[in-house]
């Protein structure tokens, strides 16, 4: 039985400990949230549904404060960055209640024979997620939320230290007014989950987690002909191609290392910078990098113990084969790890492929654009990626050979909870947020009619 329990990261005590689900829990939440489908999904229309969401968007923002606490406890979160992630989240809700309609209403296609003919997008039954604690509230929404307004139902399965938050979610949404067994939170276990994504009342699956975790729920879907979203790892490039102002792209490759205290699927892992800015941006950059206090709150512990043995035992590889940490010494007092920086990462070495889940930035430079693409593409994942550059056109030309699923120019502060979100390779397939999101686990159902 895995064990659901709240762990203090900055102090390492167990706050409360959840019981796990028993196996009878587990096919009743199945059995419910497949009778909701039929009796409430299939029955009620979009914009009540979409109401719905626009209450527990309200509830979300009502009570962020208490919800940031919640996650600040359960994963060290700092309470300025869980209030903004709360905050979010609610913008997420009310961008898919405002935009229901418009998103599911009927696609008409022209077709050859001049027949009237059209998509009707309609839910498809219950959808189980599995979510990550990194994010522990907009990971559920930007998934759920969706869902539940297609008309779809939902099992959440979230990370085993996130039972405080998980649970809090559920009573928002019933709180709102959606069905107590349309949103269903389970204390799973991995065999449980394996049950789950097998019983052919389940339609699709999505999970955001490791690639390891991915692999397998894939393997588990594609057996049982399921549906699945996978949002996975991510060593993220920003790439510093020509600037006139390097203060901003240094204050931007900062914040997307340290976000949510390195630990950020699409955080700037890796920095790029060409040689013309090199010296300067790498001098201003581990500087900044040097200053991030814990004491000031500028970041937060790492989630975990786990997290924390990881990392270090992945910076000590990598000085081991020949890279230097110019900043932080790889020497965490409890899982308070000290932002580092590591320089002549060669691509041979181990860590130039791994991702580095904290707040350790690789710096690299580069010479043309062509090496840039080729040390960029060299990794096994394809998230995201930011490019600094005044010429828009370049940008847009080198952006199109990095093999990522999103590209941002001119700044890495460019999501919304409008814009899809996913990647290629080893980051996963299928998209989240937007149009591309409440499409996911959807019947994309053709309409014909005869003269």
């Amino acid at each position: 039985m895995i064990p659901y329990a709240v762990v203090d990261p900055a102090t390492g005590q167990t706050v409360k400990e959840y019981p796990g689900a028993t196996d009878a829990q587990i096919t009743q939440a199945i059995e419910d949230a497949h009778h909701t489908y039929t009796e409430w999904g299939r029955t009620t229309g979009v914009a009540e549904r979409a109401e719905l969401a626009r209450r527990a968007a309200e509830l979300f923002t009502e009570r962020k404060e208490e919800l940031a606490q919640i996650i600040h406890r359960e994963m060290g979160k700092p309470l300025d960055q869980a209030v903004g992630e709360v905050e979010f989240s609610a913008d997420i809700i009310s961008t898919f209640a405002e935009h229901a309609e418009e998103w599911l209403a009927d696609e008409p296609l022209k077709v050859a024979d001049g027949l009237r003919t059209f998509i009707r997008t309609q839910p498809t039954g219950v959808v189980l997620g599995i979510m990550p604690w990194n994010y522990p509230y907009y990971q559920v929404v930007r998934f759920a939320v969706p869902n539940l307004i297609l008309g779809n139902t939902v099992i959440l399965k979230h990370a085993e230290q996130c039972p405080e938050s998980s649970a809090v979610i559920a009573k928002i949404f019933h709180e709102a007014g959606f069905p107590e067994v349309a949103f269903i939170n389970v204390y799973a276990s991995h065999e449980q989950i394996s049950a789950i994504i097998a019983d052919p009342r389940v339609q699709g699956v999505s999970l955001t987690g490791s690639e390891r975790a991915g692999s397998v729920v894939a393997e588990q879907a594609g057996r049982h002909l399921k549906r699945c979203v996978l949002e996975l790892g991510g060593s993220d490039a920003f790439l510093v191609l020509d600037t006139g102002d390097l203060d901003f792209a240094v204050a931007q490759a900062v914040g997307m290392r340290m976000e949510n205290t390195g630990q950020a699927c699409n955080g700037s892992k890796r920095i790029f910078v060409a040689d013309k800015h090199y010296d300067e941006f790498a001098e201003k950059f581990t500087a900044a990098m040097r200053e991030k206090s814990y004491e000031n709150g500028d970041f937060g512990p790492l989630s975990s113990q786990q997290a924390t043995q990881r990392l270090t035992e992945q910076v000590g590889a990598a000085v081991r084969e020949g890279a230097e940490l110019v900043v932080g010494n790889n020497e965490p007092v409890g899982n308070v790890y000290t932002p580092g920086v590591l320089t002549g990462v060669a691509p041979e070495m181990e860590v130039a492929s791994q991702e580095l889940f904290g707040p350790v930035a690789q710096l690299y430079r580069f010479s043309s654009d062509d090496e840039a693409v080729d040390l960029i593409n060299a990794v096994p994942y394809g998230l995201g990626s930011v490019i600094i550059c005044d010429d828009r056109e370049r940008a847009e030309r080198v952006g199109d050979r990095l093999e990522c699923g999103m590209v941002f120019v001119g700044s890495a502060e460019l999501e919304g909870p409008d814009v899809p979100f996913g990647g290629v390779k080893r980051s996963g397939f299928g998209r989240e947020m937007g149009k591309l999101g409440m499409e996911s686990f959807a019947n994309k159902k053709i309409y014909r009619f005869a003269d």
